[in-house]
């Protein structure tokens, strides 16, 4: 087994986990089996916990966990399914070694960071590392670590002293250091400073760990000089001293690393020299980077995202992923805007925002395309997402509705046509006169971490004569990840599809709602799981391609090149089933021209 660090000096923020999934698409084209992992140095067990205001998304993986939002990178980028164990966090080590404590496993030693935290950290790396990805029974042959944050912080250092004793553990000619620093501009003559890097190289290297490549941040490529006095001071080759500098989509930066042979001096210091000429990197050049750039301002639809963690996009990120993936499919270019849900709410004495601000929020939502309102927690807001769904179903507006984006649709609906005025979630409204949302049952309502219904789960389709069926060109099931505490409350349930909301696709009980749709509408469409979580470059997901393709004006005619999915009865299955959803062999692919 090979294993390659990816280390952050400098600052954070600076591109690690882009890096890190970069090589791994390398080692991949190089004909390699690759699996990633990431360390996170906080003390949360998880992510599920925390702020996507404070950390960004929260990624579901299938079995549930829930991840960094880094593990989504690496999913996209190597198209591969990891577990909850690719995330190792401070909270996890310590909880394991802990619990191992009170078993008596340790046999009345005294318990230390060193060696039994350090132990577990490699011991967990190497059970990771071993894991068939995707279920195919063929071990990794290269295990790409990401460690969080940035070398010479405090909480990072029983990881660094781990992963030093790892490399005599695993053997030199097994384990490869990558270390990401800055190398800023300052000055109106735009000097290249290096000696940020170089602190960053030297107190990683007095702590045990020396990079065979630096990862260069930078705007511009380095120059020739500062690539050598770089190379000079780190104890590196000058070739060894990559430029990442700023490109024009995320998808050039393997193409970056390729272009200066990072592959290549990766492979000869894990001693996989022989499999580096293997590489070809034309479809990922041609059919995403490429072509990304190529689409013109004149093919753009503006697709209005009503959120309410706004201020930091990375809680949106596979949102926004999920969208690029569908206009390079639909080969439509994106004209994306951001919309803070409560600023369509009506402007009051204890309002956060202003008159201005609310008339420019609805001036952006009138100038839409396609709506799309993404998950969420909480009542803050919640009306003005209220408000998009309204607008979008009584103007026609192509519409998207992911979670929260589900609950708030049937919220309006409620309102609207059934004339529930007092209709709503007991989410934030408890006392609800028509509680159409309601807290799941089987919901621990004392803890928090890990406790809602998360990961991949089956969605049966009721019927084939939906907008679902003939996206996912599927005849019974669609499997998707979910993370929800709240659901559409099922005895409201008949009375909506009387008024004409149609829930085509529910769990294996026939009373958990999955999927809605209206029939006389462009497209309004909603669903209680996260398809964004399963979108990759080279397969946008269903739900987010329909929703382009219809604001595009392209949805009817990609349909009817479709073929129709065969009615046949629903077989409804034990909870839990979980598979890889199907697929008739008799349905054709169209391209979307």
């Amino acid at each position: 087994m090979k294993y390659i660090l990816v280390t952050g000096g400098v600052v954070s923020g600076l591109g690690k986990g882009v890096t890190a999934s970069s090589i791994g698409v390398l080692l991949k084209a190089c004909g390699l089996r690759v699996t990633s992992l990431k360390i996170d140095p906080y003390l949360n067990v998880d992510a599920g916990t925390m702020s996507p205001l404070e950390h960004g998304e929260v990624f579901v993986l299938d079995d549930g966990g829930e991840a960094d939002l880094d593990l989504g990178n690496y999913e996209r980028f190597l198209d591969i399914s990891l577990s909850k164990n690719n995330n190792l966090t401070t909270g996890k080590v310590y909880q394991a070694v802990i619990e191992r404590e009170r078993r008596g496993d340790y046999l009345g030693k005294t318990v230390q960071v060193v060696p039994h935290i350090t132990n577990e950290i490699q011991d967990w790396i190497e059970r990771v590392a071993h894991v068939p990805v995707d279920g195919t029974g063929s071990i990794p042959e290269v295990c790409v670590i990401e460690l969080g944050g940035t070398v010479g912080d405090i909480e990072s250092m029983p990881f660094i002293e781990a992963l030093r004793q790892f490399q005599f553990r695993v053997g030199s000619g097994n384990f490869c250091v990558v270390h990401v620093s800055l190398v800023p501009v300052i000055g109106a003559v735009g000097e290249q400073k290096t000696k940020p890097t170089q602190h960053s190289v030297s107190t990683l290297r007095s702590l045990g760990l020396n990079p065979s490549l630096l990862a260069c941040r930078s705007s511009e490529p380095l120059n020739q000089s500062v690539r050598e006095k770089l190379a000079s001071f780190c104890h590196v080759a000058p070739e060894q001293v990559l430029t990442m500098h700023d490109v024009s989509n995320i998808w050039r930066v393997p193409l970056m690393l390729q272009d200066q042979g990072a592959h290549t001096t990766i492979c000869s210091v894990l001693g996989l020299g022989a499999s580096a000429p293997k590489i070809d990197m034309q479809r990922w050049k041609t059919g995403i980077a490429d072509k990304w750039d190529s689409l013109r301002e004149a093919q753009a639809v503006k697709i209005v995202l009503v959120g309410k963690y706004v201020e930091l996009m990375d809680a949106y990120l596979s949102v926004t992923k999920a969208l690029q993936h569908a206009c390079l499919a639909a080969s439509v270019k994106l004209d994306l805007e951001i919309l803070e849900s409560g600023d369509l709410e009506p402007v009051t004495a204890d309002s956060p925002h202003d008159e201005a601000a609310h008339q420019a929020a609805w001036a952006m939502l009138r100038s839409a395309k396609g709506i799309l309102v993404p998950g969420g927690f909480g009542g803050r807001g919640t009306e003005g997402k209220i408000a998009a769904a309204q607008y979008a179903r009584t103007h026609g507006v192509p519409y998207f509705g992911i979670c929260l984006g589900m609950q708030v649709a049937v919220i309006e609906f409620a309102r609207s046509v059934l004339g529930l005025a007092g209709a709503n979630s007991t989410e934030w409204d408890p006392a609800s006169p028509a509680p159409v949302v309601v807290f799941m049952p089987e919901i621990s309502t004392t803890h928090k971490g890990g406790t809602m219904r998360l990961g991949m789960r089956r969605t049966l389709l009721e019927t084939t004569d939906c907008v679902a069926a003939k996206l996912y060109q599927a005849e019974q099931w669609v499997d998707e990840r979910y993370r929800h505490r709240y659901e559409i409350n099922p005895e409201y349930v008949p009375q909506l599809e009387e008024a004409g909301m149609r829930f085509v696709g529910r769990d294996e009980t026939g009373s958990r709602m999955g999927i809605l749709e209206l029939r006389d509408h462009p497209y309004y469409v909603a669903a209680q799981f996260h398809p964004e979580f399963k979108s990759r470059p080279f397969k946008a997901s269903p739900f987010f391609l329909g929703l382009i393709l219809a604001a595009a004006g392209k949805l009817n005619t990609y349909l009817s090149g479709r073929a129709t999915p065969v009615t046949s009865p629903v077989k409804r299955q034990s909870p839990g089933v979980k598979a890889n959803g199907h697929i008739s062999a008799a349905f054709k692919t169209l391209a979307v021209e």
